[in-house]
């Protein structure tokens, strides 16, 4: 996009009775004042990009993340994909709004009342470690074997141990996914089981709930951390709009 080309940043479809926070910025240098494009029931959430410089800085990002989660907290959301951007206002409410009505007011509807969660627990290396050492004892007998000794002469020792816990953190990791969906199912959740970030990973999903149930949902997962005592560390992030659970057609500019 040269420096004189505008083009109009498509953050995501929400109804058509949202309004954006006073003073809410956009994306861009300089930001662009964040503006709502309607059409019949939805509308989407726009600014408008002055400048030729790339987007997909840290900074764009969180502001991106920031809009459309701060806009989850009060309506339904439907977030596009980082980067949207479309001609002009007029392309917005003709080629995705007016081209795409039907879709997203059903998906707007059935997100009403609901936002996302990720969960997310780490194990504490040095409890899970015991455990493990505790429940296996070609594990144990490894450590053992390497203890005092150096890294060269227990090469083959330290790599078969590495194997083990890894294939043993891997079943303890499913089986406590599966603990913590259970303890959910009373929210009844759409869940997206995410792959794990780090090989600590104990949990990782995201969850679609309703946001009247917050706290219900917080209370939930710190009995469940309590019951842990110490082995998993659980953090809730949300809420959020719905990345993981909406399939949605990106402008095409």
């Amino acid at each position: 996009m040269g420096t004189d080309t505008t083009g109009v940043y498509v953050y995501g479809i929400v109804p058509a009775d949202v309004e954006p926070e006073p003073h809410a910025i956009g994306v861009g240098e300089p930001p662009g004042e964040v503006e709502v494009v309607r059409h019949g029931e939805i509308a989407a959430l726009i600014s408008t990009l002055t400048s030729d410089r790339p987007l997909g800085t840290p900074e764009d990002l969180t502001v991106h993340a920031e809009l459309l989660d701060g806009s989850a907290t009060v309506a339904p959301v439907l977030p596009l994909r980082f980067g949207a951007v479309m001609t002009d206002v007029e392309a917005v409410e003709s080629e995705l709004l007016e081209a795409n009505e039907t879709e997203f007011e059903a998906a707007l509807a059935e997100l009403e009342g609901r936002a996302q969660f990720v969960i997310r627990g780490r194990y504490v290396e040095d409890t899970v470690l015991r455990e493990l050492l505790d429940e296996n004892t070609e594990a144990a007998r490894l450590r053992e074997e390497i203890r005092d000794r150096s890294e060269d002469a227990t090469r083959n020792a330290r790599i078969a141990l590495g194997e083990l816990i890894n294939q043993a953190i891997e079943v303890k990791r499913a089986e406590d996914t599966r603990r913590t969906v259970s303890e959910l199912e009373r929210f009844e959740p759409l869940i997206n089981h995410r792959e794990p970030s780090n090989e600590e990973d104990a949990v990782h999903i995201a969850v679609l709930v309703e946001l009247a149930r917050q706290q219900e949902l917080e209370d939930t997962l710190r009995r469940l951390a309590e019951d842990w005592d110490n082995r998993v560390e659980l953090d809730l992030l949300g809420p959020m709009a719905a990345y993981d659970f909406v399939t949605k057609r990106e402008p095409a500019g």
